[in-house]
């Protein structure tokens, strides 16, 4: 949030220098500084939010692991593991309310089995309660609420959603998009002004204090900005409008995330030999369907699927138990297999080698924007981003403190700088904006309503000065 005017000079300490040379960029340079003004004066308590929050879910990762350790971990590892229909049957026991909607066989030595219930009264319906097994006694370790796919148990999930929505539902994720939407252009403008300072190598004149704010600000701006960009980027393609857009975007090229078919008569219709059998529905109490989970997980371990999966039972009569890895750190292992549970055959297969490149770089960009793709190193790099925006909003608004002692806030930035522009440059950047500002409303509607708000105080301005001019001219005479 640079608050240079327009020849990079501290309003406040005196008349602009000259602007340093003809062109476009001498007429670009205004509209790109009120821009990224304006838009950090108004949007930055929208990221500052976000980034408190963005900072506390990335350290969420290793406080879950402290949290839950009694639940998440066993006491000691075993020779052998039980059979998954085992550790199933025991937390149906101790669990026997609602229905199974997954298992998660333990990942590692010293993890736990994760038997997923829906349908459990008190649990939020979009949620589900994991039932962590010992598997190698069967012991119930405890159960917890969890949310998504990537398994955030009760402290992630209550940062999660005050990240994405505040708490407020869907009311409460336009903040997070609208923040999404600006935060790339407050963070590409101030880079494009940073190094237009630093090429003309001018020196900001005015008070210590206030040359070594914007100094702070600039370079860590400009370190920073990149991260700021790609986190703009990768929050905009699950949020509610902009989301949708590139949903629709990536569906018209082709490039929308596949799914492993789970029916199993649709796969025995293209000639396989078990053609119309079928299971039990899955949403049964025990998840026993057809050969069993033993035998299922058996045939998804033959197709090379390891560790982590996740097995989710057939959904009706008609359906196949279908295996998917779900690690998310990298290597990405996103696999899947359909199994036949009438025969424990695997009537479908897609790996994630054969996923088209969009969605594998949506994969790629959501679990890096998450802090899950490198581990810790992820975390904490998230984290840094976190703190570096919030140390940039606080020194923006010191700088526009700083420079508004003594004075009215300086000399306003001058309008109009537009009419400069060569057409050949403004019209195909008149219309980059308004296809940005379609695919990205929470941009392009406050963008269009400052510009006019701009135009009409730009007017009332213009015609208040005229009316000044005209009063004062029998006086001259």
């Amino acid at each position: 949030m640079t608050t240079t005017s327009p020849t990079g000079t501290d309003q406040a300490a005196g008349p602009a220098a000259p602007p340093p040379a003809s062109g476009n960029w001498s007429a670009l340079r205004p509209l790109v500084l009120r821009l990224h003004f304006y838009a950090g004066l108004f949007v930055a308590p929208f990221l500052l939010v976000a980034a408190a929050t963005g900072f506390l879910y990335a350290a969420s990762y290793q406080a879950e692991k402290l949290v839950y350790a009694h639940e998440l971990t066993v006491p000691e590892a075993g020779d052998r593991k039980l059979p998954i229909s085992e550790q199933v049957a025991a937390a149906r026991r101790s669990h026997p309310e609602g229905g199974v909607s997954a298992v998660r066989p333990s990942p590692e030595d010293d993890a736990t089995t994760r038997v997923l219930l829906s349908g459990v009264e008190g649990i939020d319906p979009d949620h589900t309660l994991a039932v962590f097994v010992d598997p190698y006694t069967a012991e119930v370790r405890g159960a917890l609420e969890q949310y998504g796919s990537s398994g955030a148990l009760p402290l992630r999930t209550w940062i999660d959603e005050f990240h994405r929505d505040l708490h407020l539902g869907d009311p409460g994720r336009l903040y997070s998009e609208f923040a999404a939407s600006w935060l790339w252009v407050i963070a590409g403008g101030g880079l494009v002004l940073w190094f237009s300072r630093r090429r003309s190598r001018r020196k900001v004149r005015g008070t210590g204090g206030r040359r070594r704010t914007l100094g702070l600000h600039g370079t860590v701006g400009a370190w920073a900005a990149a991260g700021f960009v790609f986190l703009s980027a990768t929050g905009l393609t699950w949020s509610t409008y902009a989301g949708a857009n590139i949903e629709d975007l990536r569906a018209a090229l082709g490039q929308t995330t596949p799914s492993v078919s789970a029916s199993v008569s649709a796969a025995a219709s293209g000639g396989g030999e078990h053609a119309g059998h079928g299971a039990a529905a899955g949403t049964g109490g025990d998840a026993a369907h057809g050969v069993g989970l033993d035998k299922v997980l058996a045939a998804a371990r033959a197709e090379g699927l390891g560790d982590p999966v996740e097995i989710t039972p057939p959904a009706d009569a008609s359906s196949a138990y279908v295996v998917k890895q779900v690690q998310r750190s990298w290597p990405e292992k996103q696999d899947a297999v359909a199994v036949d549970p009438a025969t424990g055959e695997v009537t479908d297969v897609l790996r994630f080698a054969d996923y088209p490149v969009l969605a594998k770089l949506s994969r790629w960009g959501i679990d890096l924007h998450t802090g899950s793709l490198f581990g810790l190193v992820n975390q904490i790099a998230l984290m840094l981003l976190a703190a570096s925006l919030i140390l940039l909003v606080v020194w923006g608004y010191r700088m526009w403190w700083q420079r508004g002692r003594g004075s009215a806030f300086g000399r306003p930035i001058p309008r109009g700088a537009w009419q400069q522009v060569s057409p050949l440059l403004l019209v195909p950047l008149l219309a980059a904006v308004a296809v940005l500002g379609y695919f990205v409303p929470l941009l392009g509607i406050p963008l269009a309503a400052f510009v006019a708000l701009d135009v009409v105080l730009g007017e009332v301005a213009h015609r208040r000065g005229r009316r000044t001019y005209a009063g004062a001219g029998p006086a001259r005479r």
